[in-house]
C-alpha cells in the first residue's frame, strides 16, 4: 500500500486516525500556504512541537516533505523550513473537447510536467465515445513519464450540466446507473472528480493564468456554445445545484432557432462557434468567396478552419467574426450590468482570434453597458489558452485532494 493509500485508508481508529488526520492538514496547509516552520505549523494546528517534529519526520521518510532549509527571516537561531516534495504526487487533467481532447499531468506543486493536445475524438452521448475516451486516458497514462501509483486523482471535464459534488454528468454519459466519476474511477482505477469545462477553465485561469489579484472574476468559454466559470471572492460559485452559469442558454433572441438544450432563441443560436460555422456555410452557398474552400470542402468546414482564416486575413472570415462579437459584447454587457465584475476573461476557440473579436466585443459592451459599473471592469484574452481546461482540471482535482478533511 503506497502513502497516499494508507493516508486515506479507513481502518483506523485511535491514535493511528489522529495522526493520519493530523499529516493530512500538515500537507494542506504546506499545499495552499506554502512552506513552514514546525514552529509556524504547531500554531496553525495547535499542536506541541515536539508533536508536529514526529509528524514532519514521518512525512519527511515516506518522501512527501522536505527540509528547504534554514529561515532567513530575522535573527537568532534560525529554524529549517519544509515544504512538499514536487513529485511525490501527480494529478491528471482531461479536458473533452467537440472534437478532440487535452490531457496534462501537474505534480504537487502546480507544475504542468507533460500534456498532450488536440487527440483525435468525437464526443457523442454514446457508450462507444465514453469507451473511447478511456482508451485514450489509458494511452496517456501508459506512456507519462510518471508510475501510475503516483497520480493520485484525475480531473474530468465536460461541458453542459454536471454536478460535481455527486459526480453526475447530466449532458453526456448519463446511461449508467452509478455516477460518472465514479464509472470511471472503477474503468480507469484513479480517483476522478468530474467538473464543467468552463468551470474548469475558469479555475485555472484563476489560479495558473491571467488572473493577478482580482477576486470577483468571470471566464466566457466562447467555443462551440458559450460557457461561463463565475469566482466569487476568490471561490467557484456553483449555485443550488451546481448548474450556475448557463450564459448560453439565455432567451436573447427571438429567433426560432432550436439550440442544443432544445429551447428556442438562446444566445448561442446566434452569438457562438457553432453558430458562426453554420452562418459560413450559408454565406458561401449564397455565393460569398473565401480562402477556406481552395483546401476544404463546404460541408466540411469546421470552427477551426475558420479560425485559421481569421488569422490569415480572410475577410468574410473576419467580417463574420466581427458579427458574432457584437451579439457577444451585447450579453456581456448585461454581464457587467448584473455582476459588476473587476475581470471578465475571454477564452475558447473564438478567443483565438484576439482583436478581432474583442473589439467588436469591446464596441457592444461601450454601447449597451451602464458607463459607471464597466469601467471597473476589465476584459483579457485568456493566457492559458487552449491549455486553460487541462490545467483547471488538473489543479481543482489537487485542491479536492489535498483539502483538509
Amino acid at each position: 500500500m503506497t502513502f497516499w493509500n494508507d493516508l486515506e485508508s479507513e481502518n483506523k481508529s485511535g491514535i493511528a486516525f489522529r495522526n493520519s488526520s493530523v499529516k493530512k492538514e500538515i500537507i494542506s496547509i504546506l499545499s495552499f500556504s506554502g512552506n513552514k516552520t514546525i514552529s509556524e505549523l504547531s500554531k496553525l494546528l495547535l499542536l506541541s512541537v515536539p508533536k508536529i517534529t514526529n509528524l514532519i519526520n514521518e512525512l519527511i521518510a515516506h518522501g512527501i516533505v522536505s527540509d528547504f532549509g534554514k529561515s532567513t527571516a530575522g535573527s537568532g537561531r534560525k529554524p529549517s523550513i519544509y515544504g512538499l516534495v514536487a513529485d511525490s504526487g501527480f494529478f491528471l487533467g482531461v479536458d473533452v473537447k467537440q472534437n478532440h481532447v487535452n490531457i496534462g499531468l501537474v505534480d504537487l506543486s502546480k507544475n504542468l510536467i507533460s500534456v498532450s493536445e488536440n487527440i483525435p475524438y468525437k464526443l457523442y452521448n454514446e457508450k462507444g465515445s465514453l469507451d473511447e475516451l478511456c482508451t485514450i486516458i489509458r494511452s496517456f497514462i501508459a506512456n507519462a513519464p510518471v508510475s501510475d501509483e503516483k497520480i493520485l486523482a484525475m480531473g474530468l471535464n465536460l461541458s453542459g450540466r454536471i454536478n460535481y459534488t455527486t459526480g453526475y454528468s447530466y449532458s453526456f454519459f448519463h446511461f449508467s446507473e452509478v455516477p460518472l466519476s465514479v464509472y470511471m474511477e472503477q474503468t480507469i482505477g484513479i480517483k476522478t472528480f468530474i467538473e464543467n469545462d468552463s468551470r474548469a477553465m475558469a479555475f485555472g485561469e484563476f489560479i495558473a493564468g491571467t488572473v493577478k489579484h482580482e477576486r470577483n472574476v468571470l471566464f466566457l468559454n466562447l467555443d462551440y456554445g458559450i460557457g461561463m466559470g463565475i469566482i466569487i471572492n476568490g471561490q467557484l460559485y456553483y449555485g443550488k445545484s451546481g448548474f450556475a452559469g448557463e450564459f448560453g442558454h439565455i432567451p436573447f433572441f427571438t429567433n426560432e432557432i432550436i439550440c442544443q438544450c432544445g429551447k428556442k432563441g438562446c444566445l448561442e443560436t446566434e452569438a457562438s462557434g457553432r453558430a458562426l460555422t453554420q452562418l459560413f456555410g450559408e454565406k458561401i452557398e449564397n455565393g460569398y468567396a473565401s480562402s477556406i474552400t481552395k483546401e476544404v470542402p463546404v460541408k466540411e468546414i469546421k470552427l477551426f478552419h475558420i479560425i485559421q482564416a481569421v488569422k490569415g486575413d480572410d475577410v468574410l472570415a473576419i467580417d463574420l467574426v466581427a458579427e458574432i462579437g457584437e451579439k457577444l459584447g451585447k450579453g456581456i454587457a448585461m454581464l457587467i450590468n448584473l455582476y459588476n465584475p473587476e475581470l471578465i476573461v475571454l477564452g475558447g476557440a473564438l478567443a483565438e482570434t484576439a482583436e478581432y473579436i474583442l473589439l467588436p466585443i469591446k464596441s457592444a459592451i461601450n454601447k449597451y453597458s451602464l458607463n459607471l459599473v464597466n469601467t471597473d471592469t476589465q476584459i483579457k484574452l485568456s493566457k492559458l489558452k487552449e491549455k486553460a481546461g487541462v490545467v483547471g482540471a488538473c489543479l481543482l482535482a489537487r485542491d479536492r485532494v489535498l483539502e483538509a478533511r
